[in-house]
C-alpha cells in the first residue's frame, strides 16, 4: 500500500513540476536553492538541478515504487531490501525540500515519516520489529489526536457540532459525492462531527492497548477515513492514514489462523537489531517537540521539526470556512479591453469553475495548482509569490502550464492579449436547480481579484 502511494506521489511530481518549480516555473528551484542553505532543506537538488535531472529523479522514484509493488524487496537480502526502501525516501525528501508552497501539505511530511520507518520493516525473512510497529502507531496517534485537538481549539463550530453544515461545500476540492454529503440532514451532520471527535480524541489512545481492542480502534479509524475518501479529495492523506491503521490490525483474530510467527523466519542479525534500536531511540527523542506541540495552546499543524521530516505535527480544518469563494481566470483576445470585450474562462481540472460541471474524483492524485487556487481565494497575499507568474505563463501560452488545466480557451499559437481574475461566491445548487437547469453550483460575483493584465513586452507576431 505504501509503495502504491509512493508511485502516486512520484508520478504527480513528474507530471507537474515543470510549470510549478522547474527552471521556467512559477517558483523555480534554482532561485530557491540559491537562498536556502543545504542544512535547512537537504536533498539532491542542492548538489545539482536541471529539469532533466528532476525528471530523472521523479521517474526513478516511479520505477522503484513499481519494483516494490511487484515484491522486489522480497527477492533481496535484508540490507538490499532496506536500501531499496531507502531510495524513494531520499528521492521524495529531495523533492519536498525544494517544493516550496506547492509541497507544503501535511501528507508530504506524513509520506516521508512513514516511508522512513518502512525502511526498517524491509525483508520477508525477518519479523518486523515491534519497536517500529509501535512507532507507526505513534505516528497514527499524532495524525488523529493532533487533528482532533486543533479542531477543538480552532473553531467554535466543532464544539457546537455545526462545522459539517459548511465543510462539504467549502472544502478545498469537493468530490463527486460532496454535493450529496452536503445535502444530508443537519442532525446527521451533527452526528458526523460528534463521531469525528470520538475517533480523533478518544480512539487513538486505544491503539496502545492489548488486542483485540487495538484492532477495534484501528478499524474505526479506517471506517472514518473511508468516509472522508467518499466525501472529498484530500490527496493521499486518507489512504496513508489507512495504511497506518492497517498496521495495528490483528488479522489472525479477524480471519483466524495461527497467532505465532511463521517457523521459517530467520533470527534478525545483530547489526539490524542495533540499527533498529538506534533509529527508534533517535525518533523517540525527536518526538519531544511534536508531543509538546499537541498540548500547546498555540498548537501548530502540518509543521516539520527537523529538515529530514522524520517527526512532524499534523492536523487539518482547525477552522472551517462558512462560504466558498473561487478565483475564476479569464482571457480576451482584444488588444485593448473594452466594456463589450469577450472574456473566456479557463477551466481547472479539479477546482470548481463551470457551474454545470460535476466535481470529480482525483485523490489520491494531488492537483497542486487547483489546491493553491483555493488558498488564493482565502488569502490573496498568500498567493502573491506565484499568482502573477502563473498569469504571465498563461499570457505566454506556456505549454507546461496549460497542461495543468482542463480547458484552455485559446490555442497555443494565439494566447490571450489580456488575462484577469474575478472572485465569485460558489454555493451548491439545490436539488430543484440541479434537475431543472443541470447545474451543480450557483455563483455570485464578489469583486475583481486581479485587474486585466498583459505582458510588458509584446510578443513577436507568429508566422
Amino acid at each position: 500500500m505504501l509503495a502504491a502511494l509512493y508511485l502516486v506521489a512520484f508520478l504527480g511530481a513528474a507530471l507537474q513540476f515543470r510549470a510549478l518549480i522547474g527552471e521556467r516555473g512559477m517558483l523555480p528551484v534554482p532561485r530557491f536553492v540559491a537562498h536556502m542553505p543545504f542544512r535547512r532543506a537537504p536533498g539532491l537538488f542542492h548538489l545539482h538541478y536541471s529539469d532533466r535531472f528532476f525528471a530523472l529523479c521523479a521517474w526513478a522514484g516511479c520505477a522503484v515504487a513499481v519494483a516494490l509493488l511487484a515484491g522486489a524487496d522480497g527477492l533481496l537480502p535484508l540490507w538490499g531490501a532496506m536500501l531499496l526502501w531507502f531510495v524513494p525516501w531520499v528521492l521524495y525528501l529531495s523533492i519536498v525540500n525544494v517544493g516550496q508552497v506547492w509541497y507544503g501539505f501535511g501528507w508530504e511530511s506524513l509520506l516521508l515519516e512513514v516511508g522512513f520507518l518502512a525502511v526498517f520493516l524491509a525483508g520477508d525473512d525477518v519479523a518486523p520489529p515491534v519497536l517500529v510497529l509501535f512507532l507507526l502507531r505513534w505516528v497514527l496517534f499524532r495524525v488523529e489526536f493532533g487533528a482532533g485537538l486543533i479542531k477543538l481549539r480552532g473553531d467554535a463550530c466543532w464544539r457546537e457540532l455545526t462545522c459539517l453544515y459548511f465543510h462539504h461545500e467549502t472544502q478545498p476540492m469537493p468530490g463527486p459525492l460532496s454535493w450529496f454529503f452536503h445535502r444530508l440532514p443537519r442532525p446527521l451532520h451533527r452526528v458526523e462531527a460528534a463521531a469525528n471527535h470520538v475517533t480523533q480524541l478518544v480512539v487513538p489512545f486505544l491503539l496502545f492497548t492489548p488486542q483485540p481492542v487495538a484492532t477495534g480502534a484501528a478499524l474505526l479509524m479506517i471506517a472514518t477515513q473511508l468516509w472522508l475518501v467518499l466525501s472529498g479529495n484530500f490527496a493521499w492523506l486518507n489512504w496513508l492514514t489507512i495504511v497506518l491503521a492497517v498496521g495495528a490490525v490483528d488479522f489472525t483474530r479477524l480471519f483466524g489462523g495461527a497467532a505465532a510467527p511463521p517457523a521459517d523466519l530467520a533470527a534478525p542479525p545483530l547489526w539490524y537489531e542495533v540499527l533498529v534500536v538506534a533509529a527508534a531511540a533517535a525518533l523517540v527523542g525527536l518526538s519531544y517537540r511534536p508531543a509538546r506541540n499537541l498540548f500547546s495552546r498555540r498548537q501548530l499543524m502540518n509543521v516539520s521539526f527537523d529538515p529530514l521530516r522524520l517527526v512532524n505535527s499534523y492536523g487539518a480544518f482547525g477552522s472551517v470556512s462558512r462560504t466558498r469563494r473561487e478565483v475564476v481566470i479569464e482571457g480576451t483576445a482584444d488588444a485593448v479591453p473594452r466594456a463589450d470585450s469577450v472574456w473566456r474562462e479557463y477551466e481547472f481540472k479539479g477546482k470548481p469553475g463551470d457551474v454545470r460541471r460535476r466535481p470529480r474524483q482525483f485523490a489520491p492524485h494531488h492537483l497542486r495548482l487547483d489546491w493553491m487556487m483555493w488558498f488564493a481565494a482565502l488569502s490573496p497575499a498568500y498567493a502573491r509569490p506565484w499568482f502573477g507568474p502563473f498569469l504571465e505563463r498563461l499570457l505566454d501560452g506556456d505549454r507546461d502550464t496549460v497542461r495543468l488545466l482542463h480547458r484552455v480557451p485559446f490555442p497555443a499559437a494565439a494566447p490571450p492579449a489580456y488575462v484577469r481574475a474575478v472572485l465569485y461566491r460558489y454555493e451548491f445548487a439545490t436539488w430543484r436547480e440541479l434537475r431543472a437547469e443541470g447545474v451543480w453550483w450557483r455563483r455570485t460575483y464578489v469583486r475583481e481579484f486581479w485587474p486585466p493584465t498583459r505582458l510588458s513586452s509584446p510578443r513577436e507576431p507568429g508566422p
